[in-house]
């Protein structure tokens, strides 16, 4: 049985925002002492992308592409199979509108392309004044906080959007089927320079809880996702700290990803991340695949 040592499954080519190809992933993988990589595009199946173009930047596959980005990476699973390990998956986006339709990371929603597995990622948030993201530039971040959550007085009812992404995870997290739980506090990408809400307050941490609970429930393993730090859109992991004491006090496995989307971020912060990892309590990661790598 071979023993793996480093793995990231949360990588990014040029197939969607990433800004390589998926063979310059894979080289730059093996030249970094990579056991195992996984593919994971951004996908919102069976939405066609397009839908929310108007609002916001494009980052997933083409809708008539994905089927090319899967042939590519088997392709490539093959011609690099005694070099590297490589899984077919996908980020595949939560999202749920009355009027726009659903998406949902489940592998029966995603079985034509025979993943290896999934990623299931809450990116965008739906209101009944339509949806936003909150994985955008912090302009953007804080005008549609301003438009869906203003309070009247020119205040941002930052609880709100908090327990209204939270919700979107927990439903996730019930209705879905897949492998990897991607970043799971998101919102927090831009609260360093907004402050819209703060992570000590009571109210925050029930999130907290009410959401670790469904993951655990759920059975996903929950990734100590370092692409903001790479980014340099926020010094620290997702999730953090406190969330991951939470997670391991509930039984979650935890995985390390990168969330590349260049070659040189493929082992951003590794290293710190497995130090948070071990300081929780946990003393290894888990992958699909049956991939278990010791800290």
């Amino acid at each position: 049985m071979k023993v793996f040592k480093k793995a990231n499954f949360h990588t990014h080519t040029n197939f969607c925002d990433g800004q390589n190809t998926a063979e310059e992933m894979i080289l730059s993988a093996i030249a970094k002492g990579f056991d195992a990589l996984g593919f994971s595009s951004h996908c919102i199946h069976p939405l066609d992308p397009d839908f929310y173009s108007p609002f916001d930047t494009n980052w997933h596959i083409p809708f008539d592409k994905v089927s090319a980005y899967a042939e590519e990476i088997r392709s490539l699973q093959k011609k690099y199979e005694n070099q590297i390990k490589i899984f077919l998956g996908f980020e595949a986006d939560y999202f749920s509108s009355a009027s726009t339709g659903s998406a949902i990371p489940d592998k029966k929603a995603y079985a034509q392309f025979k993943p290896d597995f999934l990623i299931g990622s809450v990116h965008f948030v739906d209101t009944p004044l339509g949806f936003y993201t909150v994985d955008h530039k912090t302009t953007e971040v804080l005008k549609n906080l301003k438009h869906f959550y203003s309070t009247g007085n020119g205040k941002i009812d930052g609880k709100k959007a908090v327990c209204d992404y939270f919700a979107a995870q927990r439903e996730m997290l019930k209705k879905g089927q897949f492998e990897i739980w991607g970043h799971p506090d998101l919102i927090r990408k831009r609260n360093g320079e907004l402050c819209f809400f703060d992570e000590n307050d009571s109210w925050y941490k029930e999130e907290l809880e009410a959401t670790a609970k469904e993951a655990a429930k759920a059975g996903v393993i929950a990734e100590i996702n370092t692409g903001a730090i790479y980014r340099k859109s926020m010094d620290d992991c997702y999730p953090s700290a406190f969330f991951l004491e939470l997670l391991h006090s509930k039984g979650v496995p935890v995985c390390i990803d990168s969330d590349a989307h260049t070659t040189d971020g493929l082992d951003c912060a590794f290293e710190r991340a497995s130090t948070l990892a071990k300081k929780t309590g946990y003393t290894e990661l888990v992958y699909p695949g049956n991939i278990v790598i010791a800290l």
